[in-house]
């Protein structure tokens, strides 16, 4: 499944840009709405897809990764990440 912004916000998915400079490792949860907003809802939301636009907020640096964490309690008992895996 390729995650766009809209879906990870459906899901109510949780991502954190962080920082792989030695000398930084800053991160920071990334407002899934306003990027939604900025590059539309349909726009790929993928690491490989994301990371390329994104620059630390501490730092400047452009070597930035990516952790989706699903919600931990999804209303449905079943959560996105099992869902999207097919359980």
């Amino acid at each position: 499944m390729a995650w766009t912004f809209q879906a990870l916000i459906d899901a109510r998915m949780t991502v954190t840009a962080y920082c792989h400079r030695t000398s930084c490792h800053h991160n920071q949860v990334l407002d899934l709405g306003k990027l939604r907003d900025r590059f539309g809802p349909d726009a790929p939301a993928m690491t490989d897809d994301l990371a390329p636009k994104l620059k630390c907020a501490k730092c400047g640096g452009k070597a930035v990764g990516l952790t989706y964490t699903p919600d931990s309690n999804p209303p449905s008992g079943q959560s996105a990440y099992a869902k999207a895996k097919g359980g």
